[in-house]
Parts: C-alpha cells; sequence; structure tokens
C-alpha cells in the first residue's frame, strides 16, 4: 500500500496538472471502487474548477468550486496517470483504455488524468469542504507526523498507558497517520529502539529521537519519489528509488548496516505485518 511519501509524490505530481485547471467530464467504468461511488459522482464534478490539491494522511483531497472535496485513497494499486499533455520535454498522447481504467478525468485542456487499479481497493468520495474534518475517512485521523502537533510530548502522552508494541502503536492511525509498514521500520532502526518494545517503556528522550527519525526518514523517501516495491509508480509511470536505501525493511537475513554490528537482520510478525530488525541495535 502506497503510504505517506508515495502519496505526497503522487499529490505533488498531478498538482501540476490539476490545480487550476477545470474538469470537463468524468468518465466512469465501473460503479464502484472499494465502495460505491457518491451519488451523481460524475455529475458534481464535471465542468468544476480545481482550486487546490493536498494530502491528509494517504488520502489526496482535491478542493473544488462547488465548495466540495474530492478526497481520493489509492488503496494497495491504485495508480493516478497523465496524459495527453506534455511532461517535461515529452508529449504522452491518451492512450487506449486498459482494464483497470476505472475512472478517467477530462480537463478543459485536453489533458486526461485516469485513475488505474487492478485491485480495487482505493476509494473515492466527496464531502462538503467546509465540513470535510468530520467526513468518515478523515474524522478520527491523528496528527500529520510532519506537522507540529506531533512532537515528543504528544507521543509520550499516547504511548504512557499502551502496553502494545511500539510497532503496533505507530501503525495505529488515530495516533499518527499515514505511517505504514515501511516507514515504521526503518524510523525504529534509526532510533534504536525493537519494534516489540512495549509502547508504555519508551522514555521521553526515546520519544524525542523518534519524533526526529520519523521526519528525517519520511522526507528522505518523498525527495527520493517514495519507495516502489510492486505497483507503485508516479504520474509519469517512474518508480521510486528510496528502497535502495532501506536499512532493515525487506532486508531479512542480510547483514545489519551498522559499521559496528555484525548481525543479520531479523524478520518477525506482528499483528499480521512483517517486521524487520536488528536484534543487536535495536532494544
Amino acid at each position: 500500500m502506497p503510504e505517506l511519501p508515495e502519496v505526497e509524490t503522487i499529490m505533488r505530481g498531478v498538482s501540476l496538472f490539476l490545480e487550476g485547471a477545470t474538469i470537463k467530464k468524468v468518465r466512469l467504468n465501473r460503479p464502484d471502487l472499494r465502495w460505491p461511488f457518491p451519488e451523481n459522482f460524475a455529475n458534481r464534478l464535471s465542468e468544476t474548477k480545481v482550486l487546490g490539491l493536498k494530502r491528509r494522511s494517504k488520502y489526496i483531497l482535491v478542493d473544488l468550486s462547488t465548495n466540495e472535496t474530492l478526497l481520493i485513497h489509492l488503496g494497495m494499486s491504485g495508480r493516478i496517470l497523465i496524459s495527453g499533455s506534455k511532461i517535461g520535454n515529452f508529449f504522452r498522447e491518451p492512450t487506449k483504455i486498459s482494464k483497470h481504467d476505472h475512472v478517467i478525468f477530462e480537463l478543459n485542456d485536453g489533458t486526461i488524468i485516469t485513475y488505474n487499479d487492478p485491485r480495487r481497493f482505493g476509494a473515492m468520495d466527496l464531502a462538503k469542504t467546509n465540513d470535510l474534518n468530520n467526513h468518515k475517512f478523515l474524522k478520527k485521523l491523528g496528527p500529520e507526523p510532519l506537522g507540529n502537533n506531533f512532537n515528543s510530548d504528544y507521543l509520550r502522552s499516547k504511548l504512557s498507558k499502551k502496553e502494545s508494541p511500539i510497532k503496533n502503536v505507530l501503525l495505529d492511525q488515530s495516533v499518527v497517520s499515514g505511517l505504514g509498514n515501511i516507514y515504521v521500520c526503518e524510523a525504529l532502526f534509526m532510533s534504536g529502539i525493537s519494534p516489540k518494545k512495549k509502547a508504555f517503556k519508551i522514555s521521553k528522550d526515546k520519544c524525542e529521537e523518534l519524533v526526529q527519525n520519523i521526519r528525517i526518514i519520511l522526507n528522505a523517501a518523498i525527495q527520493a519519489g517514495g519507495s516502489s516495491l510492486k505497483d507503485f509508480t508516479d504520474i509519469q509511470g517512474n518508480s521510486g528509488y528510496f528502497q535502495f536505501e532501506f536499512y532493515v525493511y525487506g532486508r531479512d537475513n542480510q547483514r545489519c548496516k551498522t559499521r559496528s554490528c555484525d548481525r543479520n537482520i531479523k524478520r518477525i510478525s506482528q499483528s499480521g505485518r512483517s517486521s524487520f530488525y536488528c536484534p543487536s541495535c535495536q532494544r
């Protein structure tokens, strides 16, 4: 599933074409994704101007001139592709509609924005812009890990009464939004914290270190265009390259990258997810 850096990469890319444009028409090639589209979805989007785009957690939010906001979640395999417009020094011709092209946005300048999703775990919805924070997708989300509200005092207060492993707590979207398995594994390694450690045992100093490392790892991944393991590509179809920088994720049975460590990375299962860590460097 695309995590925060991948969604941020897609949002920044598509905003270059969508922000300020008018959606001429929308074509739906099926009645649903993970859930049915909202009533009159295509008609409510047609002939609307896009005022701006932003990201909240793993959602792309598209503010419209109708005082509604389009919410997009990429699910496990969702991609947004651009055609019919100049990308860099190249013009990408519109392609034939493929089996998994479920939503097609045609803009007033001829640009085609296609939502492609083989597994159909993605979702789209419309909400009133002035009541967006109360939408069912967003209202229970915790603070953004790159925002000012996510700090050591906040994190310590959330961890202090949690007996669950720290890895599980950081994946709880009501505690901090947008984090996923990859970047939690990486941040825990950078902080020297075992994914198995009980959350309430994390000291305030370690909370400060963890918050900073979460920010470092997320910003680095965004700069690298995200991580491409299976399906993820940017709007031009290019893969991210942060996967080449992983310390632990996907590196089970390989040597730890810490120079003074001779242990191999270990893989365990926690709540149905794989966790990767160094038994020596992370305590």
